[in-house]
């Protein structure tokens, strides 16, 4: 049995001041790749992550969709989220 996932995590700091987008690529429970919106780029953690890292960083048309998803994910299911997020401090 093999397991292939994909997460993402949306961090709101200071309501939607500052939005952090994590997006986590996990193959049988080990993270292979994952995308950081604060640093804008993939970062590979396996030889085969960072293949698949670089070919995702050297396509100017996903990393811009990547880049953006912080607005039309995040933002956008801001009051969907905050509700189970932010009032619970």
């Amino acid at each position: 049995v093999f397991q292939n996932m994909q997460t993402a995590e949306c961090h709101f700091i200071n309501g939607t001041e500052k939005v952090r987008l994590v997006q986590r690529y996990i193959y049988n429970r080990q993270q292979y790749v994952m995308f950081d919106s604060d640093v804008g780029l993939h970062v590979g953690f396996t030889p085969f992550g960072e293949r698949c890292a670089k070919q995702a960083n050297s396509d100017p048309v996903f990393m811009e969709r990547r880049r953006t998803a912080v607005d039309w994910y995040c933002r956008y299911n801001y009051e969907l989220d905050a509700p189970f997020s932010v009032e619970r401090r």
